[in-house]
């Protein structure tokens, strides 16, 4: 995959913080319109013993689930865990396990937020733009705003509003487990956003790209230790 470069990852905290504002106006939330074929999971995995970080994307073909590719990267992390910073820690990585992809995604998934950001540039949205593919993030817990509570049957969500207007949903993916939050990336609405992660759900929490790159760099890791 080609990827774009915007900006310097070298950068300290009020540096990060304006690239993020500067950004965010290059976002679109109209969706290509194209048929979804295929669609990436990416996550990271921290090593317990050394500052490293292994990070993957599986790419896989909807709505089979079949497994068309694994990619993965490992190096060293350079970049401390600041709150709402994530993808300057993480983004360098993805970016380098992207760049091993033979095809480009449809769609891609992180483990993170979308717009659903105090600056709307989370994880998700940050890489859209370095990937130029439209992008969503699924994240475990709730960053910004509030929302009612959620239905215990799955697809049941409640949308979450920030700053004046939706930015995400709290969606039940699993009988009585707690909900993910889903907020669109890059070149996507919240609306679509939703049915995507809805037809990529299996028996399990997380979506099936997330839960399958998930597992994928915890392997690697382990199997390098």
């Amino acid at each position: 995959m080609d990827i774009k470069r915007l900006h310097d990852w070298k950068v300290n905290y009020h540096e990060a913080c304006e690239v993020q504002r500067q950004l965010v106006r290059k976002l679109s939330f109209q969706f290509p319109g194209c048929e979804i074929k295929t669609v990436a999971g990416a996550d990271i995995s921290y090593s317990k013993m050394k500052p490293e970080v292994y990070a993957g994307v599986v790419l896989l073909k909807i709505p089979e689930f079949e497994v068309i590719e694994q990619v993965w990267c490992c190096s060293e992390v350079t970049y401390p865990y600041i709150p709402g910073l994530l993808s300057f820690r993480e983004g360098p990585h993805l970016v380098e396990a992207f760049k091993k992809l033979t095809e480009s995604p449809d769609v891609a998934l992180f483990d993170g937020h979308g717009i659903a950001h105090p600056r709307g540039l989370g994880l998700a949205s940050h890489m859209g733009l370095l990937l130029d593919i439209p992008t969503i993030g699924c994240a475990k817990k709730n960053l910004v705003g509030h929302h009612d509570l959620v239905g215990e049957e799955v697809g049941n969500f409640s949308i979450i509003e920030f700053s004046h207007r939706p930015v995400a949903v709290a969606l039940r993916t699993r009988k009585n487990v707690k909900p993910i939050f889903v907020s669109p990336g890059h070149k996507m609405c919240l609306q679509k956003s939703l049915e995507i992660i809805l037809k990529s759900l299996r028996e399990f929490r997380l979506p099936e790209p997330i839960r399958l790159a998930h597992l994928f760099v915890n392997q690697i890791r382990i199997s390098r230790s």
